[in-house]
């Protein structure tokens, strides 16, 4: 769950700076126009979209990754689905999908992008020589597998063809491809490219390019992605509801739906079909499950919800023995002796407030309790909606019974935090939540006592506190400074204020309850 999002997409945009090395990318460079192959330069680097010097762009690419949660059970990754917007917007959505591949071995990347740019693009066209560079090197085309894409069974809907890659006369090179290079040369590395960019985006057209990527990959280290950005220009809350139409298709594995739903205009995509092209390569390469891993829009960032554009990022895998299946979950927090059903009672105590008071009802009563339900128990309710927070309030000391603590802080958390609107009933079906019981809080002088996972964290700093629970730091993988540094930052201070000598820090943990 992501409590840290205002955070998050704000401060990843305030980056500093790191070194790179592009020697040998520069001899890839000279290779290829000694070869006289085609080079696509980058161009939306140099228009804004992405910065084009790259210690920045390195920097700035890996805070979004270190702030991104790492999924622990998605198994063998076959597929990936990301954003392509401007950096500063769909970036630390992009994170989340790259964060999964970070330091895996994959040969070559197959990208399928959308058509945004070439009126007269009307197939798959896939560009089989050359290479495509950004600020961070050259990324050489995997010739061998493109030709073999867009050779596949004489189809004429997928091309050997620089229409959509490379700019000319009528048409403008495609952005949506280009956007997804720096991520998968920061978390990847050296790998191989096979560029597509889909003009066509027909049910038939999907199919097609399934079957001729599906053909062309014979082992287990190429990765799919699909380039897309999701509703564009409604409001926040339109395009929740048209966003959450696409998530639904791709957390139930459903191509087939997403583009009759898309024909339908029942939702929007630009990229919906080399989506549903990705998810159909991928199970014919064994991929059986598909996950959304986050979703955010425009104005988490610009503050203007009126008009947004949705971005999402999912992971298609397959569960087949490889890579990740039967994962132990990481243990986080503590273990404070409540019984299955206690927290069975809790969670029933959540659910019942959450309804009445949203729909303008008072707390319920619940005195038929005992046990640790009786004890005077700090606790935080959490709530999110499609991922992303949608209230956190809490009470850090216990002051009475655990059980109405937490009704009274699910109320809290539903109508009265501060960077939300109050929760609609008719959000109540998509609202998910998080229970965490405290323990008591106690003030440290070293912070290696703080043990990530099990520690949450309270700075303070004259009128200046901030709090993040023991469960932040696992979510985005933290280290022990990281999380003190985003912590101070949560208060409102320097990411340095903790090695202030006038500075408090206080620890405690929890018992998490889902």
């Amino acid at each position: 769950m992501n409590r840290y999002v205002t955070f998050l997409l704000i401060t990843s945009l305030l980056i500093g700076f790191a070194c790179g090395d592009r020697s040998s990318s520069a001899q890839e460079d000279r290779t290829m126009s000694d070869r006289n192959m085609p080079v696509r330069p980058p161009i939306f680097a140099r228009q804004g979209w992405y910065d084009t010097d790259p210690d920045r762009l390195r920097n700035t690419i890996e805070m979004y990754l270190k702030h991104a949660k790492i999924s622990s059970d998605l198994g063998r990754i076959i597929g990936l689905v990301s954003p392509h917007a401007g950096y500063r917007y769909s970036g630390p959505v992009a994170a989340y999908a790259y964060r999964q591949v970070q330091g895996k071995d994959y040969d070559t990347v197959v990208i399928i992008a959308p058509n945004h740019r070439d009126p007269l693009l009307s197939f798959s066209s896939v560009m089989t020589e050359g290479a495509y560079e950004t600020p961070l090197g050259i990324v050489p085309v995997d010739t061998e597998m493109a030709k073999a894409i867009a050779g596949f069974d004489g189809s004429d809907n997928v091309r050997d063809s620089e229409m959509g890659h490379m700019p000319n006369a009528l048409g403008e090179a495609e952005h949506s491809l280009e956007i997804q290079l720096p991520f998968l040369q920061v978390v990847l590395g050296d790998f191989k490219l096979v560029p597509i960019v889909m003009g066509d985006q027909s049910e038939r057209s999907c199919g097609l390019l399934a079957k001729a990527i599906a053909a062309a990959v014979t082992d287990n280290n190429t990765l799919l992605v699909a380039s897309t950005d999701l509703s564009h220009f409604y409001n926040a809350e339109q395009a929740d509801a048209l966003d959450g139409i696409v998530r639904d298709h791709v957390e139930n594995y459903d191509p087939d739906g997403l583009l009759k739903d898309l024909a339908a205009k029942k939702c929007y995509a630009c990229g919906g079909a080399p989506t549903a092209a990705v998810m159909m390569a991928a199970r014919e390469l064994g991929a059986t499950k598909s996950t959304v891993l986050y979703m955010a829009n425009s104005g988490d960032i610009s503050g203007d919800m009126s008009s947004v554009v949705g971005y999402m990022a999912a992971a298609i895998s397959s569960q087949d023995g490889s890579e990740g299946l039967g994962a132990e979950e990481e243990k986080v927090g503590v273990d404070l002796g409540l019984s299955e059903d206690e927290k069975l009672l809790l969670k029933e105590v959540v659910g019942t407030t959450l309804e009445a008071v949203v729909n303008g009802s008072a707390i319920p009563v619940f005195d038929k309790y005992n046990g640790h339900l009786g004890e005077p128990w700090g606790a935080f309710v959490t709530l999110t909606k499609n991922g992303r927070l949608r209230g956190c309030i809490g009470h850090i000391i216990g002051s009475q019974p655990l059980i109405k603590t937490v009704a009274e802080m699910t109320r809290a958390a539903a109508l009265e935090d501060p960077r939300f609107d109050p929760v609609k009933p008719a959000e109540l079906s998509s609202i998910e939540f998080e229970i965490s019981v405290l323990t008591p809080i106690r003030e440290i002088t070293d912070v290696n006592e703080i043990e990530v996972g099990r520690d949450g964290i309270i700075i303070t700093k004259g009128y200046h506190r901030g709090l993040l629970l023991p469960q932040v730091a696992t979510e985005y993988g933290w280290d022990r400074e990281t999380f003190l540094e985003q912590t101070c930052n949560k208060a409102g201070l320097p990411g340095n204020s903790w090695k202030d000598n006038d500075t408090k820090i206080e620890i405690f943990s929890a018992e998490i309850i889902h």
